[in-house]
């Protein structure tokens, strides 16, 4: 452990989503310039970013938090179960020295400080943060000052270290969100939206760029809304694609986040026309039964989505277009099933999550009559889930014989293994598939690759390369 003459180590460990991720880097920046020591192990406190979206993240992440109990480190718990439970979670995991919200980012040297001095430090009492910023978008600006958003007023200095060294980093354009989906909490304990100013997410970047950084994926609850608070002169999304695009160093910039009814012609249009922004297309539709997203409270339906999907492939035929869908809502009836396997079939996506309704605490939906059973939903999942692997395997192999970009990020193992693994355009970090790059050669991490595809299995293609793209 530390004496007294050596700095204070911290190890810090992530769940969740990219927006996660852009925030323990944060704290990961926070905490060194507060004297504290990154480390992968033998820590004297270990901070455990949590996710709380649903309940088998939850669970994630209490499991997490046990298991890193069981080293010699204290145990700090951030990130969004820790500000949506609080107290309430620190009374349930007493092995947690501490839970934290948000409001102690700012702070969190000085708290881990008290944590490894064994001064109490009082758990995070949560709070609607809707309420914390003015209802009008245009009013926030000014109050966000006063409020503690992650990732946000920074100022001229990039408050972030890399946790890692790969060529694709996130970062954030956002906070928060304004729609109120039946389903969904994150609101609640994300706050309002909150936009970054542009020149804040340009700087940030060009600090990636200078870092190794060679693909940036925005992220935000709804990168749709981007500017919407900011003024005029400030612009938008259109208008802060182009500016991230031109960074010297940066070749590939992915938006993340997108909401169907928010995303205008413009929009798509920016998207898929403007030099080194990926064609890449992630649309929260979530259902295509209208009567289903009405009790979602969302907007749209099998044709508007359709046009949608039309509308990209018309200006970006080889775009990818992933989404997330939820069945079982409370409701949901045979016929909205169908509904939805007629928007899959005829949109052909690239990428599809499925996933079966589950109450969430404090949301809309909990309190729906309606219900379904488990087997039920879990029928429902397997019947979509089956028909959106075959259809986006489908999508896939009609790459097959067409050339794609793909960004390298494994290496061959060794000289015996010549194979590597790297993202074409359509996939994005994690979640899309991957290319499997072969014949390699002296092939590098964070190299540009223009390849040939020479098969598909599932949504992954095999891919052989043909030049590598300059920096």
């Amino acid at each position: 452990m530390s004496s007294p003459t050596t700095p204070r180590r911290v190890s810090l460990l992530t769940l969740g989503c990219a927006r996660n991720e852009v925030d323990s880097e944060e704290l990961a920046g926070r905490l060194t310039a507060g004297g504290w020591e990154l480390v992968d192990e033998e820590a004297d406190v270990v901070v455990v970013n949590t996710c709380g979206f649903v309940e088998s993240a939850k669970k994630d992440s209490v499991d997490t938090l046990l298991a890193a109990s069981d080293s010699n480190a204290k145990v700090v718990a951030v990130g969004c179960m820790a500000e949506r439970y609080g107290k309430e979670l620190a009374e349930s995991l007493p092995e947690a020295s501490a839970v934290l919200g948000f409001d102690h980012y700012a702070n969190l040297a000085d708290r881990l400080d008290d944590v490894v001095a064994g001064r109490t430090v009082e758990s995070h009492v949560p709070q609607d943060r809707r309420t914390l910023l003015p209802i009008t978008p245009v009013k926030r600006q000014e109050a966000a000052a006063d409020v503690q958003v992650p990732g946000h007023g920074w100022g001229p200095r990039v408050m972030r270290t890399r946790l890692d060294d790969a060529p694709v980093a996130p970062l954030k354009i956002a906070s928060g969100c304004d729609r109120r989906c039946s389903f969904c909490a994150i609101p609640s304990f994300r706050g309002a939206f909150v936009s970054r100013h542009p020149d804040e997410i340009v700087a940030e970047a060009m600090w990636l760029a200078e870092n190794g950084v060679r693909e940036v994926f925005l992220v935000s609850e709804n990168s749709t809304s981007y500017g919407k608070d900011l003024p005029r002169e400030l612009g938008n999304m259109e208008q802060l694609l182009p500016r991230l695009a031109a960074i010297p160093g940066i070749d590939r910039v992915r938006v993340s986040y997108l909401q169907p009814a928010e995303t205008k012609p413009g929009l798509v249009q920016t998207i898929a026309k403007t030099d080194g922004v990926a064609d890449y297309f992630d649309m929260s539709f979530q259902h295509s039964s209208e009567p289903v997203l009405r009790r979602m409270r969302r907007f749209g339906n099998t044709e508007s989505f359709l046009k949608l999907v039309e509308l990209i492939r018309e200006h970006a035929p080889e775009a990818g277009i992933r989404s997330n869908v939820i069945v079982g809502f409370p409701g949901e009836t045979e016929e909205d099933v169908v509904e939805l396997e007629r928007f899959l079939t005829e949109a052909r996506l690239d990428a599809v999550g499925v996933f079966g309704y589950s109450d969430e605490d404090g949301t809309e939906a909990e309190e729906f009559d309606g219900k379904l059973d488990a087997d039920t939903i879990t029928e429902r999942v397997t019947r979509i889930g089956n028909l959106v692997e075959e259809l986006t395997s489908q999508r896939a192999e009609d790459r097959v014989g067409t050339e794609v970009v793909v960004l390298i990020e494994q290496e061959a193992d060794d000289a015996a293994d010549e194979d590597c693994v790297g993202r074409a355009a359509h996939q994005a970090p994690e979640v899309d598939g991957e290319c499997i790059v072969l014949e390699a050669g002296d092939l590098r991490t964070g190299d540009l690759v223009r390849c040939r595809v020479d098969a598909s299995e599932g949504v992954d293609l095999v891919v052989t390369p043909i030049e590598v793209v300059p920096r």
